[in-house]
């Protein structure tokens, strides 16, 4: 049993470090405000989730109760996707420029 938790903990870990890494990547390139808003919502989120999931697995086996990971990951949930929220309210508020590719304009190669 302790060799299949080990396996979990290690896929959790990976998981959650390729969901971030790619989440890092696009607020990183993408071309504006509106389009760098999905990094850290949907990638970075799941994946700091699979990492405080796979601390919690590792933890709990040893015995010890991963309560402040539970409650890490049940306030990531709920800030993060309100925060995005809240700022494109304020950026659409403010009227922040898009780029051409994100107002429905063909590609420009």
């Amino acid at each position: 049993m302790e060799g299949l938790i080990e396996w979990l903990v290690a896929g959790l870990l990976l998981i959650g470090s390729l969901f971030a890494l790619i989440g890092s990547f696009g607020l990183f390139k993408l071309p504006d405000f509106y389009m760098r808003l999905h990094g850290p919502t949907k990638a970075t989120t799941l994946g700091v989730g699979a990492l405080v999931l796979a601390s919690m697995l590792y933890f709990s086996s040893t015995g010890e109760i991963g309560l402040h990971e539970l409650l890490i990951t049940v306030f990531l949930f709920m800030t993060a996707p309100t925060s995005a929220s809240m700022l494109a309210k304020a950026a659409m508020q403010l009227q922040v420029r898009r780029e051409g590719r994100t107002r429905g304009e063909p590609w420009k190669h």
